[in-house]
């Protein structure tokens, strides 16, 4: 620790004492200011104008537990040590949120303290430390304010503080940039689809032309490809020259891949699997035992509840070519067959309709209910011409990849990050020296 930083007790730089947040019946639910709940605090780490469940308060409880910018929220419980004082940060809103009775609040004297630095401190290993030290453990683990404000931590000059918070925000900014980036280049991936294989866009517009002269928003090389009319089928209406099959038909459903009991592998659990967005929070590497096996290009769906329901899907770009990988046996693979390209997988298994009709074909007992393989591949869908399907690949898969590199990027940022913040915290690492670490890693 830095000598030229003095010790400060943590309750001689609020503003106000600490408070505990409020509680009230279910009847004043469903209405009113944003509610401010533990999982608002454990799902992000600054608190903006997201949005939340909503709750009825009187001018006395907005007075007491509203919530302005600088506020530092933390959770009183967990059933685990390391998740116990997790906190968030209020930054700028456009309303006052309410904080509930699982919570409390520190709010800082903005003369003395900057509430971004304390929200670092407690986010680095230095502030965990600082919490697990006065966290009781009985059947959950649990800090009170009144033992946290009573914590002697080094700090910086009030300068410091913000050239400090301002250096860490940036690269928190910065990863966010590229998770906003990543949600657009989705929902522009899902759009496409939609467009093209659940809506029949383009052959409309091709129709439209013929009947009105109204010209075709696609390329015109793109919207030759597509016909002009729909032809009757047993399943409906389809754009002629395409087929409907069932999934089973067109894709392969839990494809045969080899890898031997006993081999060290990259292993993907439930958990690292995200309800938005096709990358994975995580891939630790495990010796086999039983589970289902992928490979690049894949597309695992979750097949149990209420995982499915929730939306954990995620598309296979992390593993080296020809490399095996394996995770949850409640996995259902999905491989998509010629001419359809890999990430059609992935975003059929995003689309509504198909969504929902995995739901409901699921089966078994309350809470442990799956879908079952052979019902999910009756599902039918609309197989274009390997012409479509090529021009369809052309367009997602750079997509796809863009929001690949991009995900990379912003775990190489947050792994940076959480290097430097413990060093820059505690004073072992000064700004020129963390600016250029940062620079090295932005330059390549």
């Amino acid at each position: 620790m830095s000598s030229e930083w003095e010790t400060s007790k943590l309750l001689d730089l609020l503003a106000i004492k600490p408070r505990n947040g409020l509680y009230k019946a279910k009847k004043f639910q469903g209405s009113g200011h944003r509610w401010l709940k533990m999982k608002d605090v454990f799902g992000n780490n600054f608190i903006r104008n997201q949005k939340m469940e909503l709750i009825t308060v009187t001018n006395d409880e907005i007075e007491k537990f509203g919530c302005v910018k600088g506020d530092l929220l933390f959770g009183r419980t967990s059933l685990t040590l390391e998740g116990v004082g997790d906190c968030a940060l209020v930054e700028e809103i456009n309303d006052i949120p309410i904080f509930e009775s699982n919570l409390f609040r520190l709010r800082f004297d903005i003369k003395k303290a900057d509430p971004k630095f304390f929200f670092y401190y407690f986010k680095s290993s230095l502030g965990k430390d600082a919490i697990q030290s006065i966290a009781k453990q009985t059947a959950a683990t649990s800090i009170t304010a009144s033992d946290l404000v009573e914590l002697h931590i080094p700090i910086p000059s009030r300068n410091v503080q913000s050239e400090i918070a301002r250096f860490l925000g940036c690269i928190d900014d910065r990863i966010a940039l590229l998770r906003e980036t990543n949600a657009t280049l989705e929902a522009i991936a899902q759009a496409l689809f939609k467009s093209w294989f659940v809506d029949f866009d383009p052959v409309h517009a091709n129709a439209a032309f013929i009947e009105n002269g109204q010209a075709p928003n696609l390329p015109a090389e793109i919207q030759a490809l597509f016909p002009s009319r729909f032809v009757e089928s047993p399943q409906g209406l389809i754009p002629e020259g395409w087929e409907w099959r069932s999934l089973g038909d067109a894709y392969e459903i839990n494809p045969k891949r080899q890898l031997k009991k006993g081999t060290v592998a990259n292993y993907l659990d439930m958990a690292s699997v995200q309800t938005q967005g096709h990358v994975t929070a995580d891939v630790n590497v495990r010796e086999f035992g039983s589970g289902t096996k992928f490979c690049n290009g894949d597309t695992l769906l979750a097949r149990i509840t209420p995982c499915l329901e929730n939306g954990k899907t995620a598309f296979v770009d992390f593993l080296e070519p020809d490399e095996i990988g394996w995770g949850s046996t409640e996995f259902v693979v999905l491989k998509p067959k010629t001419p359809l390209p890999d990430f059609h997988g992935y975003l059929l298994a995003r689309q509504p309709l198909f969504r929902d009709f995995a739901i409901r074909s699921m089966s078994g007992t309350s809470g442990r209910q799956r879908v079952q393989s052979d019902v999910l591949g009756s599902f039918n869908l609309a197989i274009p011409d390997k012409e479509v399907a090529e021009a369809f690949n052309q367009i997602a898969t750079p997509i796809q990849q863009s929001i690949s590199a991009n995900h990379k990027k912003a775990q190489t940022l947050a792994n940076l990050r959480d290097t430097l913040l413990p060093r820059l915290i505690s004073g072992q690492l000064r700004l020129p020296e963390a600016g250029a670490e940062l620079a090295a890693v932005i330059d390549n």
